[in-house]
């Protein structure tokens, strides 16, 4: 089977599988590509790696576009994401509702599990809230860094730690076997990022992936992106 090929932040994971369906129905086509830390995948893109559209933050679309690695007419904002902490399913939930609450949360924790804390959206904003929070350095040595958020919460699926905690895109918590989504952020330490697609000028299936990108964001799956974690 032909297919377009993706190069995705790992928060639209869930969204895509759940449309491969109806896009092959449409278009005859499979999707295949990677999915992973934003920065690791624009660099891909920026490295000559075949794909046809990439999902990506708002922020590096714009880049790529100045870059003319993907073509700007062609890009449609996603929708947006939160990212949110995650517990075990077996684990009891926390709530968080002040900074105070969140440092206290995360002190208590013997492991915590997140992505790249250099190339992920999450993973950065959880490195810039540890700073905030004035916990860095003291919760270095408990913190299980992966590639991206995907990997992080199946980790934290099978850890045998015993107060462990995630926090990653919510959209990768809900797509994971065995953990739970265990709310937001609080006030002052909050992320909400867009995710947007983009056909990209080298593809070799333009009108294909044009047609991914309208499933993605049409109206008729407004109820599917909600489900797997996206706001509008």
């Amino acid at each position: 089977m032909t297919t377009v090929n993706i190069l995705s932040g790992g928060a639209a994971q869930g969204l895509v599988r759940g449309l491969s369906e109806a896009f092959k129905a449409k278009t005859g086509f499979g999707i295949d590509g990677e999915f992973g830390a934003v920065g690791v995948m624009a660099d891909k893109l920026r490295a000559s790696t075949p794909a046809d559209l990439v999902i990506l933050t708002q922020a590096l679309l714009a880049k790529l576009a100045a870059e003319k690695l993907v073509v700007p007419a062609s890009i449609a904002d996603v929708g947006r994401v939160e990212t949110a902490l995650a517990v075990r399913s077996h684990d009891p939930r926390v709530t968080v509702r002040t900074e105070a609450d969140l440092r206290e949360v995360l002190r208590s924790a013997d492991a915590i599990y997140v992505p790249d804390t250099k190339a992920s959206t999450a993973g950065q904003h959880v490195a810039k809230v540890l700073d905030q929070l004035g916990i860095a350095y003291e919760l270095t040595s408990r913190l299980k860094i992966f590639p991206n958020g995907a990997t992080a919460m199946r980790e934290l699926a099978t850890s045998t730690a015993t107060r462990p905690i995630g926090c990653t895109q919510a959209t990768e918590i809900i797509a994971t076997d065995g953990i739970a989504l265990s709310g937001s952020l609080p006030p002052g330490c909050e992320l909400v990022t867009m995710y947007t697609a983009g056909v990209t000028t080298q593809a070799a299936h333009p009108n294909e992936a044009s047609a991914l990108i309208a499933l993605l964001t049409g109206a008729d799956h407004k109820e599917l992106r909600q489900r797997v974690g996206f706001a509008g």
